[in-house]
């Protein structure tokens, strides 16, 4: 039996939930720098889960357009003990996820209170899904096309919503063929991630085909530059509006999860939203 068999699957998710973002990285497209020091990111975290995230995703590699990879040496230096403090102080009720596409990382941050592990490359480490079947962690699973430095060179599709989805759907049965249960698997179609705006804004009016799958479904469209572009607004701190009005299409839409950094604001998008629908 696995650290987390019996705790906290994707399963029985009534009001929709909040998983605040922690970037513990120089180069993160919004709050790049502003949490490297390991007491501004315990700090920061903390106040998250106070105020209404019940997921904390703890990251450190930005995995923005144009961006290169970091060592595993080094997302272990910046994450594990801001993710270890965070886990020793938070609410019983919260729960914190590791933002990692590497499974040695992914190892270590469960060991440091981690139950959750958010891979943008949906296990393209090989020992991602062993790792998460043993430990009996829960995964998110996002489509992404490309890495993160060449993801926006021209990303095309056919049909993107059904191709995205089919990519998706492939993922998760690789993960269940190495014993990862089903109701510990959440997808996320990847905003962002090798998608224009067109792609992305089809994503959005599309988001049941998601959930008609009966996975539990992440999106993380927070702040992103499609948004600028939709807004005119250039700078990405300013577009916590726009990000609520895509939570609140979510929740419409029947997503379970929203990866935000404004979480106060889409707290209030969520509450409302899924009162009225």
């Amino acid at each position: 039996m696995g650290k987390f068999r019996d705790s906290y699957p994707f399963v029985g998710i009534k009001q929709p939930l909040l998983m605040g973002i922690l970037n513990i990285t120089p180069d993160s497209f919004s709050d790049g720098g502003r949490f490297l020091r390991p007491e501004n990111a315990i700090t920061e975290g903390l106040c998250m889960l106070r105020s209404g995230a019940a997921i904390l995703d703890v990251g450190g590699e930005s995995t923005r357009p144009g961006a290169s990879s970091v060592t595993v040496a080094e997302q272990m230096e910046r994450v594990i003990v801001p993710l270890s403090e965070i886990s020793k102080q938070m609410p019983r009720d919260r729960f914190i996820s590791v933002d990692t596409r590497s499974a040695e990382v992914a190892e270590k941050a469960i060991e440091a209170g981690a139950c959750i592990v958010n891979d943008v490359s949906a296990g393209n480490d090989p020992a991602m899904f062993p790792l998460v079947a043993k430990t009996g962690a829960s995964i998110i699973l996002m489509h992404m096309k490309g890495e993160p430095n060449t993801m926006q060179s021209n990303p095309t599709y056919a049909a993107p919503v059904d191709e995205i989805k089919l990519a998706l759907l492939e993922k998760t049965k690789q993960a269940i063929s190495y014993g990862v249960p089903r109701e510990k698997i959440a997808i996320d179609p990847g905003i962002g991630f090798g998608k224009t705006l067109e792609h992305n804004v089809m994503i959005l009016s599309m988001l049941r085909t998601f959930v008609e799958t009966g996975f539990t479904v992440v999106l993380g469209a927070s702040r992103k530059n499609f948004l600028s572009v939709l807004c005119d607004v250039p700078n990405p701190d300013n577009l916590d509006s726009a990000t609520c009005a895509t939570t609140v299409l979510g929740v419409t839409a029947g997503v379970q999860i929203f990866r935000v950094h404004n979480v106060p604001a889409n707290l209030q998008a969520v509450c409302t939203s899924f009162a009225i629908n």
